[in-house]
């Protein structure tokens, strides 16, 4: 499960604000130009380092996506793919594709991926279930195929010579030179498949391809995904012109999961080999990676109860394996991307081990040789590696859990990390694959997505988009009342600290006594308290005169691993504790009315709101909750074990944090519950469960549904204006009694 949903470079820009903010209403946060500004997405360097290249949406049309590039040596950007001159947009996208397009959050149209080959020649473009190829030296763009079927998890092989891609559960290869597609397999049909992710896999381990190309291009490794031992959960997809009963393949807690093997492909022989992944094939492939001389094929293999991440490595000639590293927790270990073989044959990890997310370097044969990074603060993440000064480049929150920055580490001689980018907000990135030039993005509450490229020493090279908060920008004519958070700390039963923050109404006047809404998510991970740029939705809050506020609870994310571990086994408890804490400071705040106080969120958020509202004496008048998984052993295998273990082994945890148990301190009238009708996550039925014990017990509560929309809350123009107008009419009359 997901959290549902970059640095003014100078020390401040220097605006002269408009005399009079405008009101910003509903209707303009889901009109077009996007509030925010045009922000760059997806962002990549090209191999030959000469040009970036990002998605960017359209002016008049915020959610379709188009292909831009900018050169390294300047000048000014320009479009390189026009999605509109490739597709009407007008395609029904198969079953597989949505499904997957969800696993991803992806809710954009138009251009909503891209890769380079390693060579920089070309530019690979899926659209709409089929594939165009862009060449650089000329800039043509190629139609490469035009089936029935959609052509997905596409890529250009490392030297160029392929275009592979999955369809219809089957793996193909296509050569660039011209010719007819190869299948590499033939027997994917119903509940068997090559090439893929499996859901569970996609939606809680972030894995979102099947098959991993040599480094040579001479092979191919891929999945063979058995799906016939995991339960058929009949889900009915229900949309505007009616419903259809979707047999979905979801594997619930304590339940089967599918059989995964690997296999590699020697290409020029057609000979195929089995890697041995165990006896024991009740596992997960955590990630596939080949040796940068592409001898040696690496798996993770997760242990079923998640305590247990062995890296295995096999020879891609003979198929021999053997494990050469295991990191183990009595709680659960994390699957990252981290992992980075080197060009010396060492390799670079991340693992817990010490307290905290850190990086480590290893021998080929799994011997550590040094840790990399220490100290009470975990790595975020491990962003690139520039092998010619051998230095890790990773992102980190060294100072504070609210900022992150951009850092490097010798991984020859470990010292001290050096930060390559300022502090003061939050910074993403996406490092080259040689030479350590980045593109990064910042962003404060201040400043909106800005992205720029700079040199391995953290200079400035070019402003890729700049977004610059002044005249013309969309949100210009709000910004002279931009709302910025107060932040705050409280400390949790356990001697915690909590980090939270707080928005003030538009026209704020301490003298008054205003509503309040908590705001919470609040599920193992997620972090929403940090100094980035505010969503505009929330403004549209403010400006009807409520209090935000937000707590980071003991479980959620960037922290070290006893903060995040704090509620295992136990869903529902320490979390709910610290955002009634929370709640508690709120009301004592002497602007704020404690007798009007809601709660609101989605997914997690949703079952927080639930719970929330259900506490003893609880301080909510009301509460909208989204999507809320009420029973979580109605919830996938990957998540809830990793948090729960199996429902028969901790009954006690399942049996607590099961809502309809708790529905009698629900206030009658008091709850809004919103749900898509096509969920493929949060199955509808945890919905529907809550529904008819309300039902039973005469419990007043009111209701929202979304046709066709799955987990994410809708975000399209009409739908997502229905969404906050609903919760916005909502809370005024609960809350305000209007």
């Amino acid at each position: 499960m997901k959290s549902p949903s970059l640095t003014a470079l100078a020390a401040v820009l220097a605006l002269s604000t408009p005399a009079l903010a405008e009101k910003l209403t509903p209707e303009r946060i889901f009109a077009d130009p996007a509030l925010s500004g045009p922000t760059a997405k997806g962002v990549a360097l090209s191999p030959d380092g000469k040009r970036v290249t990002y998605l960017k949406a359209k002016p008049e049309a915020a959610n379709v996506q188009d292909l831009w590039a900018a050169d390294v040596k300047g000048g000014e950007p320009y479009r390189l793919i026009d999605s509109a001159a490739l597709s009407s947009g007008a395609k029904e996208l198969s079953e597989a594709e949505k499904a997957r397009r969800e696993r991803a959050r992806v809710s954009a149209r138009g251009i909503v991926e891209y890769s380079w080959d390693k060579q920089g020649r070309f530019v690979l473009v899926p659209l709409d279930g089929d594939l165009y190829l862009d060449s650089v030296a000329d800039g043509k763009v190629t139609r490469l195929t035009q089936t029935p079927g959609d052509e997905v998890d596409a890529k250009v092989s490392p030297k160029g010579g392929y275009v592979s891609y999955v369809r219809d559960q089957n793996l193909y290869i296509k050569p660039l030179s011209g010719g007819a597609e190869t299948a590499l397999t033939t027997e994917g049909k119903d509940a068997l498949s090559f090439g893929t992710a499996e859901f569970v896999v996609q939606e809680e381990l972030d894995r979102f391809t099947g098959y991993w190309w040599s480094p040579d291009e001479s092979r191919i490794v891929y999945t063979r995904v058995d799906e016939s031992t995991v339960d058929i959960v009949p889900r009915a997809d229900i949309g505007p012109r009616g419903a259809t009963v979707v047999e979905q393949r979801y594997p619930r807690a304590g339940r089967p999961n599918a059989v995964v093997e690997l296999y590699v492909r020697d290409l020029a022989s057609g000979q195929i080999r089995k890697l041995d992944l165990g006896a024991n094939q009740d596992i997960y492939l955590a990630r596939v990676d080949w040796s940068a001389d592409g001898k040696t094929v690496y798996a993770q293999r997760l242990s079923r109860d998640q305590k247990t991440l062995d890296l295995i490595a096999f020879d891609a000639a003979t198929g021999a394996g053997k494990t050469i590293l295991s990191d183990t927790d009595p709680h659960w270990v994390e699957a990252r991307d981290d992992f980075t073989p080197l060009k010396d044959g060492t390799f670079l990890w991340s693992s817990e081990k010490d307290g905290n997310n850190h990086l480590y370097r290893h021998a080929a044969d799994g011997k550590l040789i040094a840790q990399l990074t220490k100290g009470d603060w975990p790595v975020s993440a491990l962003e690139g590696v520039d092998e010619a000064r051998k230095v890790a480049i990773f992102t980190a929150s060294m100072d504070t859990p609210l900022e992150r920055r951009l850092y490097e580490v010798s991984y020859a001689k470990p010292g001290r990390p050096k930060a390559l980018t300022p502090a003061g907000g939050w910074w993403s990135a996406k490092v080259a694959a040689s030479g350590g030039a980045f593109a990064g993005t910042y962003e404060d509450p201040k400043t909106p997505p800005q992205t720029a490229l700079y040199d391995n020493a953290g200079k400035r090279v070019r402003w890729i988009e700049e977004n610059r908060l002044a005249e013309g920008h969309p949100y210009w004519p709000y910004a002279s009342t931009l709302p910025v958070p107060e932040y705050g700390t409280l400390k949790a039963s356990d001697g915690e600290t909590l980090h939270y923050e707080i928005l003030k109404p538009q026209g704020f006047d301490p003298a008054k006594k205003y509503p309040a809404i908590l705001a919470v998510y609040g599920g193992p991970h997620a972090q929403q308290v940090k100094r980035n740029w505010q969503s505009p939705s929330e403004r549209t809050y403010l400006e009807a005169g409520y209090v935000i506020f937000r707590v980071d609870n003991r479980g959620s994310g960037n922290r070290s691993a006893k903060f995040m571990r704090a509620l295992d086994r136990n869903l529902g408890t320490v979390e709910v504790e610290d955002q009634l804490l929370g709640a508690k400071f709120l009301a004592g705040l002497p602007y704020v009315d404690a007798g009007k106080m809601g709660v609101m969120g989605w997914s997690y958020g949703g079952f927080m709101t639930l719970m929330l509202m259900t506490a003893d004496n609880t301080p909510f008048k009301a509460g909208a909750a989204g999507a809320p998984p009420t029973e979580w052993s109605l919830y996938d295998t990957a998540y809830t074990e990793r948090y729960m273990g199996k429902p028969d082994e901790n009954k006690a945890g399942y049996a607590y944090s099961d809502l309809n148990t708790r529905i009698d301190k629900l206030k009658p009238g008091s709850l809004l519950l919103l749900h898509g009708m096509a969920d493929d996550n949060v199955i509808f039925e945890n919905s529907t469960r809550l529904i008819s014990a309300l039902q039973a017990k005469a419990i007043p509560f009111e209701m929202a549904l979304y046709p066709g929309e799955r987990h994410s809350a809708p975000r399209s123009k009409t739908k997502g204006l229905s969404v906050l107008k609903t919760h916005l009419e909502f809370f005024d009359r609960k809350l305000k009694g209007q």
